[in-house]
């Protein structure tokens, strides 16, 4: 897509010890930079890529209930179609909000794990899939995504697990653009890391989406340290009745003295990469 680029730069300022700066863009612009959106959508994940190149990636849209925000973030950031959508794996709080996302938007490819589920929410995710004449694409550790200007692979799952094992399904993506990589989660727990570990996956990121919404099953010390993120953001909705994050979690972080963003206390979460510097804005300060 040709796109026309219209920069203003709002702001420059610190949060949580990072500076960053700001800068709206016409929507339709290939831009220099990478933006990843960790949208705030209670408890659970949605995530809105914009590349350098333009090509929008979404992976997962939250609950039913909150694909209308999801909708509505998109069309804020005037999204106009979208080249990837990824849904990491069935769990409601991941899946449900897609189906919407699909009918809203023309989609070009969805990615999702081989496993299904019973619940109304992956039913409605697979006939939204269907609606658009799409196919999934079937994720496993290897799978690339064919975009211009970055490195997109997945390195999980794996291998296959129980089908009550979900989160173990969990596609795993890791993004470079230039010197900067991304690494996104969905809800991997420990057998999956000890599998991607393992198996040999290149797995450092400067951002790490923390799996599994900061669950203690989940980001391990020695994932970690394969992973050595300067930042990481964990989807989480404000009193959760699970604990997310656990303080158990957030203490492993201390050793790569990783700077974390919670969308239940920042709210939104936009990370900038220019493919040298990464740059960070919140919704709430």
């Amino acid at each position: 897509m040709k796109r026309r680029i219209v920069s203003v730069i709002l702001s420059c300022t610190l949060i949580a010890g990072i500076a960053y700066q700001v800068k709206v863009k016409d929507a339709t612009a290939a831009t220099k930079n990478l933006s990843a959106h960790f949208i705030d959508v209670g408890q659970g994940d949605a995530i809105y890529i914009k590349t350098a190149n333009g090509d929008d990636i979404v992976i997962d849209a939250g609950n039913k209930a909150k694909g209308d925000i999801v909708v509505n973030y998109l069309k804020k950031q005037k999204v106009d179609d979208i080249e990837v959508l990824i849904s990491t794996h069935p769990d409601a709080d991941h899946v449900g909000g897609l189906d919407e996302v699909l009918n809203a938007f023309k989609v070009e490819n969805v990615y999702a794990p081989n496993v299904s589920h019973t619940t109304q929410a992956f039913k409605d995710f697979l006939s939204a899939v269907k609606k658009q004449n799409l196919k999934i694409k079937p994720v496993t550790a290897g799978v690339k995504l064919n975009l211009k200007g970055i490195s997109a692979e997945f390195v999980g799952p794996v291998k296959t697990y129980a089908k009550s094992d979900l989160n173990n399904w969990s596609a795993v993506l890791r993004l470079v653009y230039n010197k900067n990589s991304f690494l996104f989660t969905g809800d991997a727990e420990l057998q999956s890391e000890k599998d991607m570990i393992n198996a040999k996956k290149l797995l450092k990121a400067d951002v790490l989406k923390v799996g599994h919404h900061g669950a203690k099953e989940s980001s391990s010390q020695l994932f970690l340290d394969k992973v050595q993120p300067k930042i990481a953001v964990v989807g989480v909705g404000a009193k959760n009745s699970y604990g997310h994050p656990t303080n158990e979690t957030l203490n492993r972080f201390k050793k790569y003295k990783t700077t974390i963003y919670r969308t239940d206390k920042n709210g939104s979460v936009v990370v900038t990469s220019d493919g040298s510097k990464i740059t960070v804005k919140t919704e709430k300060k």
